[in-house]
């Protein structure tokens, strides 16, 4: 293995780590922090999801980076509104802790301990791939999104939701920043016992890829893009593309 390729893998292990560890309390924090407007945004990336896809019948979502199977859950209970039924619902995460805690919550479902970049299923095999607020934590993310394509069917979507980093925030958005760069951090930290995991947070979303090189990112590992938003004061933003 080559220098980089060792710093990437001690990186990722560090990232997991971390995410073992806030796993009892990642979800009170989450909901604190976001103040629960992030539940409007995985609902709209179902809905929308289901909505391009137009069948009444899916065999599989795999859910990566699952953490505590919450957009699992959403999958399932917008699928059941729309009166579609869903074969298989599939968690994939490397954190053994998170994956714990989301198996407690949503026994119904399967889970697999892996990365993004090793998803143990078979090619061709899911109908959607999704990930909220979880690309940014992929270190070798190319590697990830041509893995996605490798699982999903042919026209089968992918779907994400992430903090991107903003080149030209708006007044407002820099309120905002100046809200998740000094405040969550300190909250989460409270919650958690655990200020280094929270203080990551908006380090990882201002090292991260801007909404453009992620579209850019997306069609280079075989994707057409479908639709991009971002909401709440460009907070989050949702992409979904389509495997060609």
């Amino acid at each position: 293995m080559s220098s980089h390729g060792k710093q990437n893998k001690q990186k990722q292990e560090k990232i997991v780590s971390m995410f073992d560890d806030i796993a009892p309390t990642y979800d009170t924090a989450n909901r604190v922090m976001s103040m629960g407007v992030d539940k409007s945004w995985r609902r709209k990336a179902c809905d929308l999801a289901y909505k391009y896809y137009a069948k009444d019948s899916i065999d599989r979502i795999v859910d990566v980076a699952c953490g505590t199977g919450d957009m699992m859950d959403f999958w399932r209970d917008r699928s059941e509104k729309a009166g579609i039924a869903i074969g298989e619902i599939v968690g994939v995460d490397p954190s053994v802790g998170m994956v714990d805690v989301a198996r407690k919550k949503y026994p119904k479902f399967n889970y697999h301990i892996a990365p993004a970049t090793e998803i143990p299923l078979e090619d061709a095999s899911a109908d959607f791939v999704s990930i909220t607020y979880g690309i940014r934590n992929v270190v070798e993310r190319a590697q990830a999104l041509d893995e996605f394509n490798r699982v999903l069917k042919k026209g089968g979507l992918v779907v994400i939701l992430e903090f991107m980093k903003n080149e030209n925030p708006s007044p407002i958005a820099k309120v905002m920043n100046y809200y998740t760069n000094n405040i969550l951090p300190k909250v989460g930290g409270f919650i958690s016992k655990n200020l280094e995991a929270y203080e990551y947070l908006p380090n990882s979303i201002e090292t991260f890829s801007t909404v453009a090189n992620m579209q850019k990112e997306l069609e280079e590992a075989g994707f057409e893009m479908l639709y991009t938003k971002s909401f709440s004061m460009d907070i989050s933003t949702l992409l979904i593309a389509r495997k060609k």
